[in-house]
């Protein structure tokens, strides 16, 4: 461990070679989420009658969806940030965590590859979507673990709150009414956890 003249401790390894590539990976973890959220939004915005508390975000990329190509493109860019945020996570050895993260960004390509407008096909894009919702909340769970064993009591509390939360929240969009505005809180709340994250490696702070 280094110590910066401001007091505050930095992880050397963050000044390693590796450590340096693991900066430059974590800046997808910026930029995935918020271009996906970016996208929605948009997307939402533009489509006439489209409620976002009560219709899904998958129905912006819908076969026949007019923001399709932009929602889509949103569903790519999550998952082209979150790979290289889940190799940043391996080369900071925060544990499992990492494979969860490349795992809900492999599950968002197949969203985008297989977008709504048919009864089979509804059933797989809800599959691959689940799947996606689950990595996302692992991501944390399996950080928490990293940080317990580094001593990092305010990062485990939040790591767990925000799987408590995200899972509470997409589960709910699965239930019960309003699915669109809990699809929605609980991907923020997992996202903002990632770019969050990825912002404290881009800064070199000591986190795993």
């Amino acid at each position: 461990m280094l110590t910066r003249c401001d007091g505050m401790s930095v992880n050397s390894s963050l000044h390693s070679p590796d450590g340096r590539a693991a900066r430059l990976l974590a800046v997808g973890g910026v930029v995935g989420p918020v271009a996906f959220v970016v996208a929605w939004v948009l997307a939402g915005s533009v489509t006439s009658g489209y409620s976002p508390v009560n219709d899904a975000i998958s129905d912006l990329a819908a076969t026949h969806a007019p923001a399709r190509f932009g929602m889509t493109l949103g569903f790519v860019a999550f998952g082209a940030g979150v790979i290289p945020f889940g190799f940043a996570l391996r080369k900071v050895q925060a544990g499992p965590a990492w494979m969860s993260a490349v795992a809900t960004a492999a599950f968002t390509f197949a969203v985008a590859a297989v977008p709504l407008g048919g009864p089979v096909r509804d059933v797989i894009h809800g599959t691959f979507a689940s799947l996606g919702y689950l990595t996302l909340v692992g991501v944390p769970v399996l950080a928490s673990r990293t940080f317990v064993s580094r001593g990092r009591p305010g990062w485990v509390r939040y790591s767990c709150a925000t799987a408590a939360v995200a899972g509470a929240c997409l589960l709910a969009s699965a239930l019960g009414p309003m699915h669109g505005l809990f699809q929605r809180v609980g991907l923020t709340v997992g996202d903002v956890w990632i770019v969050v994250v990825a912002s404290q490696l881009l800064a070199a702070r000591e986190l795993f």
